[in-house]
């Protein structure tokens, strides 16, 4: 005997589902906990990385800013222009350091180019060689101490240095400059320059 018709305008009903059996139930409930574990755990795993980065980071720029001396590398685009400190092309052994208090800011500079590249720093300064001096140490101790540098009757050649200064009102920089001509092919440039923030 069949069951009868549902009456008209009824939904029929669905078939029963037979009961979950423990393994399904157990892969159901393992599945959800996978995606509940990705979704909470990977962005807070991502949160993790990104904090351990963000301190590793802070740590390196304060190791940076704590050294004494100088740094074997250039210093950036912005520090050169703010400085007026043009470092020419071609130039190697370029190190800088960088000092900044309430009172002074100074970038400490050296870098070996050719004769050429010297004649560049020089007119992009607005000088010429006519600027140097002979003998003329314009870095003072102070700085000299800060950085190791040794000029005339320091440790080089009497008569290798030429040095000047290119003072300018403030907030531009005043620059100290001395060129070591030790060697006659690559001169050796050291500048300090300072600024009133």
């Amino acid at each position: 005997m069949t069951a009868p018709p549902p009456p008209r305008g009824a939904a029929p009903e669905e078939p029963s589902r037979p009961p979950e059996t423990r393994g399904h139930v157990i892969r159901r409930r393992a599945l959800t906990l996978l995606i509940i574990v990705l979704l909470i755990g990977v962005p807070a795993g991502y949160l993790v990385i990104s904090a351990n980065q963000s301190r590793d980071s802070g740590k390196d720029k304060e190791a940076k800013y704590a050294a004494t001396g100088l740094t074997e590398a250039w210093p950036s685009k912005v520090q050169q222009r703010l400085y007026q400190v043009p470092i020419p092309h071609p130039a190697n052994q370029v190190a800088y350091y960088e000092t900044n208090n309430w009172k002074t800011s100074r970038l400490y500079v050296q870098f070996q180019t050719t004769q050429a590249g010297l004649d560049a720093f020089l007119a992009e300064l607005g000088l010429t060689r006519a600027a140097l001096k002979k003998d003329r140490i314009t870095i003072s101790g102070r700085d000299r101490n800060v950085t190791g540098w040794k000029f005339s009757g320091s440790g080089s050649r009497p008569g290798d240095d030429f040095g000047f200064v290119r003072a300018q009102k403030n907030p531009k920089p005043t620059l100290d400059v001395v060129v070591n001509t030790g060697n006659p092919v690559y001169p050796m440039v050291y500048v300090v320059s300072r600024t009133v923030p």
